[in-house]
């Protein structure tokens, strides 16, 4: 199962608060359902090698839900199999932008 950094709990559960005000931030188009239990959704894309990841009010009916340090996470089905054994985590750059990046679990 994928797992998050305390970084990316952290920022995870930052955006979920912050969603319809953080600049550059896909979300959905009524950004006020964005309330407690928003979490972040990663989906597997066109190219396998990517994913997409957006904020969203609820999971889709197959996500996979994950919560860590009072994060959410959904994951599409697709993109679950994929990181089953990955790291999650995320930074923040000096111009508040985020960045995630996975890696292998240990």
């Amino acid at each position: 199962m994928l797992t998050l950094t305390e970084n990316a709990g952290r920022v995870v559960k930052t955006l979920a608060e912050n969603a319809p005000l953080t600049p550059g931030l896909v979300v959905p188009d009524d950004a006020s359902s964005l309330t407690h239990g928003a979490g972040l959704r990663i989906s597997s894309s066109a190219d396998d090698n990517n994913f997409e990841v957006t904020m969203t009010a609820t999971p889709h009916e197959a996500d996979q839900v994950i919560e860590s340090a009072g994060a959410t996470v959904f994951l599409e089905e697709s993109a679950a199999v994929a990181l089953s054994d990955a790291v999650l985590d995320a930074q923040i750059d000096e111009q508040g932008g985020v960045r995630f990046a996975l890696g292998k679990a240990e």
